[in-house]
């Protein structure tokens, strides 16, 4: 499978990244990669600056996920082949093995957003503590209030992109906050264009290796996010 760009926003994953990346072209040998890192180590530079399917972005300050999904997704249309667009975490709970089996399905229903989902009946969520799974669900419910959109999992970001859609999003999305919440703003945005979105079960694993990202910061800064989603869907 030709002309995909993997995007990866990456966050003290130093432990994850370089066995993630092989992972990755194992399975999509033609795959372009594109690596957002906001951590302050700088001792994967000469890594991966030596592997030619692997463009690695160390940028000065942390500025989130988000923020580095959209930079990502900015980096990977300068190279005209690239035609479909996946965006997965670093820390192995976004399996490498499901791409396939993603990619099939995104193709063959033409989506221009495929989710992965936690939440749909054939999906399983192992080893999350409690209290991640609490905040998770509480998260797509409010979300699922605000937005109505008819999603099961809407904070997830293992996805499929079509490229309009990230043309879409690189000019319209990442102005209402960062974190988790621009999957949410990006699922409005895209729905308002009335672009295909649909969803596929995933089997997602806490984390072996590292430290989560989730803190009260990035909560409240969610929540924040979730207001202002509000705010604009009111005006639509």
């Amino acid at each position: 499978m030709k002309n995909f760009a993997i995007i990866i926003p990456a966050f003290n994953e130093k432990q994850n990244l370089e066995i993630l990346t092989k992972h990755i072209l194992k399975i999509l040998p033609r795959a372009n990669i594109y690596i957002v890192d906001d951590s302050k180590d700088k001792d994967q530079i000469p890594y991966f600056k030596k592997k030619n399917k692997i463009n690695y972005y160390l940028r000065k300050n942390k500025k989130g996920r988000g923020s580095a999904v959209i930079y990502g997704m900015k980096k990977a249309l300068v190279n005209k082949k690239n035609q479909n667009f996946v965006e997965m975490d670093a820390d192995f709970s976004h399996s490498p093995k499901e791409l396939i089996k993603n990619i099939n399905f995104y193709h063959k229903n033409n989506f221009d957003l495929l989710i992965s989902s936690r939440y749909l009946p054939s999906s399983k969520i192992i080893d999350w503590p409690l209290k991640r799974r609490i905040f998770s669900l509480l998260a797509n419910f409010l979300i699922g209030i605000v937005l109505k959109l008819n999603i099961s999992d809407y904070t997830n970001g293992y996805r499929i992109y079509s490229k309009r859609s990230v043309i879409c999003i690189v000019k319209k999305c990442g102005k209402i906050g960062d974190g988790f919440i621009i999957l949410s703003e990006i699922l409005l945005t895209l729905k308002s264009q009335g672009y295909k979105i649909g969803e596929i079960s995933s089997i997602f694993k806490n984390r072996s290796r590292g430290k989560s990202n989730v803190n009260l910061r990035l909560i409240f800064g969610s929540l924040k996010g979730l207001l202002n989603l509000f705010l604009i869907k009111i005006k639509k």
